[in-house]
């Protein structure tokens, strides 16, 4: 006889609003990357913001003053590398075609193909202006979030027990602060990455007297946030440039590289990251492509904090009562 399969009204009502949030949720994506951007800088930031509430600051003024001093900081930075910057980068673009020039009798290089690249660089100062805009009112936009999310995480309990009761709002709110742990870990340990990376290549490129040692360096340093594929995809410029010089240099820049990413690779990360992250280097892969696919670079530079956050989920699904009971029967 054929079996009868009965579906509840509980089961189809649970089925359809379970297909309109993921439709919500895919319309309003841009701003849910915009906010988990922010939860992951809320992360990194809180403990600090605790520490000087512990002191007995306002945590509104702490927040300000980390705000103030990650501005100043920066500024300070940029006011001291930027004139070096902008001279170097300056004096690469111009000595491209020389560059493209030297390495051509090894390597192809259609120079009309580089012509047709770089003659719209004039055409595009409108749209590359408006790009900066909107990047600029996305960056305060991640920065207004961020200080919102500081600023009430206090109330995170008062507000989870009042949707969901006492008991759901404690298990809740233990998932967010195993999220918030392992968050503000990958933060300063990305943060570290990229600080030593920039100054070992700016080192080695200096010691190796390599032109545009400067820009060379905050790429290599920028491109850490993207593991595994970043620091390869930041030292084909240095490569290339030293080629330009001559191939035995071209060979030290690599080496020099390569030596870097060992060094990284088997001391500073499984010291820094492995032990406050703990993804192992095949999930890693894996969720940076997924990532990439996704979302493209962003894609990239959120897949592991993503998968971070499907972890502890996950592991609180898999021990809570519910759990626990049916793996008894």
């Amino acid at each position: 006889m054929p079996t009868k399969v009965e579906i509840s009204h509980k089961t189809i009502i649970f089925t359809v609003a379970l297909l309109v949030a993921l439709w919500f949720l895919f319309q309003i994506r841009e701003i849910v990357f915009l906010l988990f951007i922010s939860f992951i800088i809320m992360s990194g930031l809180r403990p600090i913001v605790d520490g000087l509430t512990k002191l007995h600051v306002p945590r509104i003024l702490s927040i300000i003053f980390i705000y103030g001093f990650v501005f100043g900081l920066l500024g300070t930075v940029l006011a001291g590398t930027i004139p070096s910057l902008v001279t170097q980068t300056t004096k690469l673009a111009s000595e491209l075609p020389k560059i493209t020039e030297r390495i051509s009798p090894y390597w192809q290089v259609d120079d009309q193909w580089i012509a047709q690249q770089v003659a719209p660089i004039g055409e595009n100062v409108v749209r590359v202006s408006v790009g900066i805009f909107s990047n600029v009112i996305t960056v305060i936009t991640v920065l207004v979030f961020t200080f919102y999310f500081l600023l009430e995480r206090k109330h995170t309990e008062t507000i989870l027990m009042n949707i969901s009761g006492a008991q759901a709002a404690t298990r809740v709110l233990h998932v967010v602060q195993a999220v918030e742990d392992r968050l503000s870990a990958w933060v300063f340990g990305q943060l570290f990455l990229m600080v030593f990376i920039g100054l070992c290549v700016y080192g080695g490129l200096f010691l190796l007297h390599i032109e545009y040692a400067l820009p060379l360096a905050i790429l290599a340093g920028l491109l850490e946030i993207v593991p595994t594929i970043g620091p390869l995809i930041s030292a084909v410029p240095a490569i290339i440039i030293a080629f330009a010089i001559s191939p035995l240099l071209s060979l030290s820049v690599a080496a020099l590289y390569f030596v870097l990413n060992q060094v990284e690779n088997t001391l500073v990360v499984p010291m820094i990251m492995k032990k406050s992250v703990g993804l192992s280097p095949l999930i890693t892969i894996v969720s940076l492509m997924v990532g990439g696919k996704l979302a493209g670079v962003i894609g990239v530079v959120l897949a592991v904090p993503s998968v971070l956050v499907l972890q502890e989920v996950t592991r609180a699904f898999l021990s809570s009562p519910a759990q626990k009971a049916l793996k008894e029967k």
